[in-house]
């Protein structure tokens, strides 16, 4: 039995966390009375898929948000590889995430003003990428929908916009993939086609891939799933 503060621990845990492309620890999140995740340890093992299921309003998005960098926890720390991802300045926490994840939302979150191909390539001009056009046309290829990038948000179905939004996360060729509940917004049909495209890309790509879901069939396409319950995983 290998206990803690034996050396052979030590290297255990060690090994461990190396292997983790994301890990954070003694996560805690309250929005005035109501505590949503209490003293939460997480970590993301490089190349797999993590799902984490929970019911409506069990935290799930609060969750992904701070392992995002999106939303500051009220304490605990997450780390992306050797960044401490809320030690760093806001303006240099932003340009980690860009660079290094992608993120597909329930509402899709794409900009009505721009185009479908518009919408792909906006990472791609925020990071300067000199293959904007090339990149973003063969991205919608890739989801199906080459022959939709000159139209609005507004004309394409629920469907079609949560492709381009996974084209969208994909653009800047992330190495960390989140979704949160990917499908919830679609009918069955349409949803088990975008399922099959995310876990289609998440191969291809070696992605590693956390989604957030209260679909068990979903989270069982997963390598591993953890349920979300009164704020810690089981």
């Amino acid at each position: 039995m290998i206990i803690e503060g034996d050396p052979v621990y030590r290297v255990a845990l060690f090994l461990i966390l190396s292997s983790m492309l994301l890990n954070a620890t003694g996560l805690s999140k309250s929005y005035g009375q109501t505590h949503v995740l209490s003293s939460l340890d997480i970590g993301i093992e490089e190349g797999r898929s993590l799902a984490v299921l929970g019911q409506s309003g069990s935290g799930k998005t609060t969750l992904l948000s701070i392992l995002a960098g999106l939303e500051a926890p009220d304490t605990g720390n997450v780390r992306f590889h050797e960044l401490d991802l809320y030690a760093l300045p806001p303006d240099e926490l932003t340009r980690a995430r860009g660079r290094y994840m992608g993120i597909i939302f329930q509402e899709y979150h794409l900009v009505p003003s721009l185009t479908a191909l518009e919408n792909v390539a906006l990472p791609l001009e925020i990071t300067h990428d000199k293959h904007v056009h090339t990149r973003s046309h063969e991205l919608l290829e890739r989801v199906g929908l080459s022959h939709r990038e000159d139209h609005y948000p507004h004309q394409l179905s629920g469907g079609e916009q949560q492709r381009v939004a996974i084209a969208r996360a994909l653009a800047a060729s992330p190495k960390l993939l989140f979704a949160d509940e990917p499908t919830g917004s679609l009918d069955e049909e349409t949803a088990a086609g975008v399922e099959d495209l995310i876990f289609s890309l998440i191969r291809e790509r070696g992605l590693t891939a956390l989604i957030i879901t209260h679909n068990q069939e979903l989270s069982a396409r997963c390598d591993q799933t953890l349920r979300l319950h009164l704020g810690r995983l089981a």
